[in-house]
């Protein structure tokens, strides 16, 4: 049995009664005890998000005039909140802008990073729209065995692979936290904005934070609220504050916009709307998700043919 292996049994083992009958899907953690892996339908009821389904799927089909990206068509992507709204922007011509991110704790990224990036893509081709890409090296900080130093740096080489994608250079702004918000009073006043509405109790509700948790972690989830708010970007938006936003992310993520989305109003801002993607399954099975901290449950972009033979020969 491989370590890898023995670390996703611990993960179910340690699984609570309740958690038994409902899998564990939070930012940090993904882990089912069935076989078959997390019981999406069950996480929408769950989360209280609604369903892509085929009616959303043609509507977008008829506001962007493509065909539905197959990641639509094959329920990878499954749930979302306010998409209506979105594609009602779209038919009338008013502005949106795309946000997604990637916490950067290993040298490259896997292929079950891909998934919202590629979704992401096709996006902003299909509504040529800006796009916001945050590398929360800040967040890899604070939860990792990692210096500032080192954070940055894996920060700049998961921008590498991001840009291999090949997004639109005159409408996406990808960025660091430990490098741009020193230089955005705008971002920074938000991310203050939204750190007076929320409780302790409330993000230890939310996050599952305890007495032992560090103050950085209690006061990260307003970092990642503050780019679903075109003000935070005075640069690209023209100090406009009412454009809305769309979240293309995995589900596990859900937990930090549910909060956003309660705080927005209270700021006079509009909800982030969201399209959550299902999670790319660890090679030893679906139970948990593929995971940049285990090389074992991976295959990563840098990975060479004789690596992934490997992996899948031996671990899978």
């Amino acid at each position: 049995m491989t370590e890898a292996t023995n670390d996703i049994e611990k993960k179910v083992e340690n699984m609570t009664t309740k958690n038994l009958e409902e899998d564990v899907v939070n930012p940090w953690e993904v882990a089912s005890s069935s076989d078959k892996g997390v019981d999406y339908d069950k996480l929408i009821k769950r989360f209280g998000s609604s369903k892509v389904d085929e009616e959303l799927i043609k509507r977008i089909e008829t506001v962007t005039g493509k065909p539905a990206h197959h990641f639509l068509k094959r329920g990878v992507f499954f749930s979302q909140r306010d998409m209506h709204q979105i594609l009602n922007l779209a038919e009338q011509k008013k502005p949106f802008f795309l946000y997604t991110g990637r916490g950067p704790s290993s040298e490259a990224m896997h292929l079950g990073h891909l998934i919202p990036f590629i979704f992401t893509k096709w996006l902003q081709e299909a509504f040529d729209v800006p796009l916001v890409i945050q590398l929360t090296d800040d967040e890899k900080f604070l939860w990792k065995d990692l210096t500032l130093e080192e954070a940055s740096r894996l920060s700049f080489e998961n921008a590498k692979d991001i840009i291999a994608l090949g997004f639109d250079v005159e409408k996406t702004f990808i960025f660091s936290d430990l490098e741009y918000i020193a230089q955005s009073p705008a971002f920074y006043k938000n991310m203050l904005r939204t750190q007076k509405l929320v409780t302790y109790n409330q993000v230890k509700g939310i996050f599952g934070f305890d007495d032992s948790t560090c103050i950085g972690k209690i006061s990260f989830p307003s970092i990642q609220a503050a780019p679903s708010f075109s003000s935070s970007f005075p640069q690209i938006f023209n100090n406009k504050t009412n454009i809305p936003c769309l979240i293309p992310c995995a589900i596990d993520q859900d937990p930090y916009f549910r909060m956003t989305r309660d705080v927005a109003p209270r700021l006079g801002y509009i909800k982030p709307a969201l399209m959550h993607s299902t999670f790319f399954p660890a090679l030893q099975g679906a139970q948990t998700k593929m995971s940049a901290s285990d090389a074992n449950s991976s295959i990563f972009l840098t990975d060479t043919d004789k690596q992934i033979k490997t992996k899948v020969n031996t671990v899978s």
